[in-house]
């Protein structure tokens, strides 16, 4: 291995591991109505994960579910002792749990599933309504050591004899607070399709009152249905802070010991969004966004609008009236919000500049735009009073920005390394494995990993500029483009088998010593266990210490996803503002 690459692997002091911060997160049947529903859950998760959470997700079947497995299981069973019937419903909440993890898996979460015998979750009393009194707190630890969530189905556990039993309806609730007061946290997330607690009912009169803060007796008085009363119960025996948070637009209600009066509810108009590009990554956001009832999408930017469109559910139709060829067209639209995902970076960079001269926030996938110069946009974000994000321009749907920003507000950063280009490494694998040149390539666009003009990825452009903002996020200084040393994938001098294009950058001497590299041999097992298009960081502090992250680095919907999460916390920015 060549010693400038060597300069990372300098011994350092080891250190133990925090434990990372968990949450349990409890999904409805409100919410999740039917299986595409599954992505907007996964996005939730997604959100807790990059803020560097684990998440266990506790998930009630499908709307309307568990009532069609009550129906038929008690239309063949004996009505007077029917004791098998909780295992044929717990089905419901099985299929939910499968179906969140299939969709985090997607958006490139480590993801697992575990029921209620893997738990050890057991419960005594009636078959339909018995109350938990035991967890294999053990199996749930080894599962979020290994995995980013853990989605577990909720209603169902175990009776000390061995059988499955029920908790009652609205059960979900139950098992979401028992998790949490067993894993020893202070509160628990109920993810709804409600705005809050109100001091009566909204639908009957219009000047009801919402509570940001109630207490466990005021949610038991007035929640009705909201949370499950045994689990209200649960939470005030344990001291649990409960927040009823609305997936449309995260108002939390906190039921905890103490309780506030309410206040009218403001009005939330929705969110009006501009889409720059319509390929791989814009594409799959655009899908996601024309079905968010939070969003109003006003316009999509594209270079020809007479050209059919890959928006998976949209028809061309559907599309026609959103295109436009001209970005002021785009801006005259008036969007609060423009996710960016052009693949040029001179159009990107003209795009986002212009909209944050009219105050518009951006939310950018165009690390070759940004990278350009990141602070300039960030001063001019601040003199209009706008924002910028730009999580989803580096490691697709792994959270390298926020590792590196975590990292660098613990300690000094001193160095980083990492896998940043998924279409080389999953064309590098391929190529180990035996394919051509061009079939490896051709794979990598079917995949909707390369664009139709792989250039940027093949000559190394693509991982400078992700070197050049990760630099930017640890170090406040970006390398010269000149000053990095870059390989190049050419299908005429091709790497040895086993080849994985690395990225390193290290302040040395109040320089930047940086390079792009196809190397092989012994590798970071972080890196050298990556399959296809994975992506991995590793960050070293001052102190020793040392982050690692890996996941899908590309794709359409791990990129999208990251793109989509950063529209959130513009949305949650804006909506603080606007309050």
């Amino acid at each position: 291995m060549n010693a400038q690459l060597a300069v990372l692997e300098r011994p350092v002091p080891a250190l133990p591991a925090a434990s990372p911060e968990v949450v349990v997160m409890k999904f409805g049947s409100s919410v999740l109505v039917d299986p595409a529903d599954a992505p907007k859950v996964a996005s939730d998760i997604y959100a807790e994960v990059r803020r560097g959470r684990r998440v266990v997700a506790v998930v009630s079947a499908l709307a309307g579910e568990t009532d069609r497995l009550l129906a038929e299981a008690r239309a063949l069973g004996l009505a007077h002792d029917n004791s098998l019937l909780p295992a044929y419903v717990v089905q419901g909440e099985e299929r939910s749990a499968a179906l969140v993890a299939l969709a985090c898996d997607r958006v490139g979460l480590s993801a697992a599933t575990l029921t209620v015998r893997e738990l050890g979750l057991v419960a005594d009393g009636p078959c339909e309504h018995a109350r938990p009194l035991s967890l294999d707190r053990a199996a749930l630890d080894r599962a979020l050591l290994k995995h980013e969530v853990v989605v577990v189905p909720g209603f169902g556990a175990v009776s000390p004899e061995g059988q499955v039993v029920l908790l009652g309806r609205g059960g979900s609730d139950l098992t979401a607070l028992f998790l949490a007061a067993e894993l020893e946290l202070d509160s628990v997330q109920l993810v709804k399709d409600v705005d809050g607690l109100y001091d009566r009912d909204p639908n009957v009169h219009p000047d009801a009152r919402r509570y940001d803060q109630a207490s466990w007796a005021e949610a038991k008085a007035l929640g009705g249905g909201l949370v499950q009363p045994d689990a209200l119960d649960l939470a005030e025996a344990r001291k649990l802070k409960v927040e009823v948070r609305n997936y449309l637009d995260g108002h939390r209600t906190v039921v905890g010991p103490v309780g506030a009066p309410p206040k009218p509810a403001p009005a939330h108009r929705r969110l009006r969004v501009a889409v720059a590009g319509c390929g791989v990554v814009g594409g799959g956001a655009l899908a996601r966004l024309l079905v968010d009832p939070r969003v109003e999408v006003v316009g999509v930017l594209v270079r020809d609008p007479s050209k059919p469109r890959d928006v998976p559910g949209a028809s061309d139709a559907q599309l026609a009236p959103l295109l436009v060829s001209n970005p002021v067209a785009l801006l005259e639209r008036d969007p609060d919000l423009v996710l960016e995902a052009l693949s040029e970076a001179k159009a990107g960079y003209d795009v986002i500049a212009a909209a944050l001269s009219r105050g518009v926030y951006v939310a950018t996938a165009n690390k070759q735009a940004v990278s350009v110069d990141p602070d300039g946009l960030l001063e001019l974000a601040a003199r209009n009073d706008a924002k910028l994000l730009w999580s989803a321009s580096v490691g697709g749907g792994v959270p390298m920005v926020e590792a590196v920003r975590a990292a660098r507000d613990e300690a000094p950063v001193v160095a980083f390394e990492a896998v940043l280009n998924g279409t080389v490494n999953f064309m590098l694998a391929r190529l180990g494995e035996g394919a051509a040149f061009d079939q490896a390539l051709s794979e990598a666009r079917a995949a909707g990993f390369a664009e139709e003009d792989p250039s940027s990825d093949l000559q190394g452009l693509d991982a400078l500029a992700k070197v050049r903002l990760l630099s930017f996020e640890a170090f406040g200084v970006m390398p010269d483009d000149v000053a990095i040393h870059r390989d190049v994938l050419d299908p005429a001098a091709l790497p040895p088998a086993g080849s994985r294009q690395l990225c390193r950058c290290e302040l040395k001497d109040g320089k930047l010593v940086a390079a792009v590299r196809l190397v092989s041999g012994a590798l970071d097992p972080l890196f050298a266990e990556l399959k296809g298009e994975g992506n991995a960081l590793k960050v070293i502090s001052q102190d020793g210490s040392v982050v690692r992250r890996r996941g899908r680095g590309a794709g359409r919907w791990a990129t999208a996803e990251s793109l989509l999460a950063d529209l959130s916390d513009l949305a949650a920015a804006r909506l603080s503002k606007a309050v």
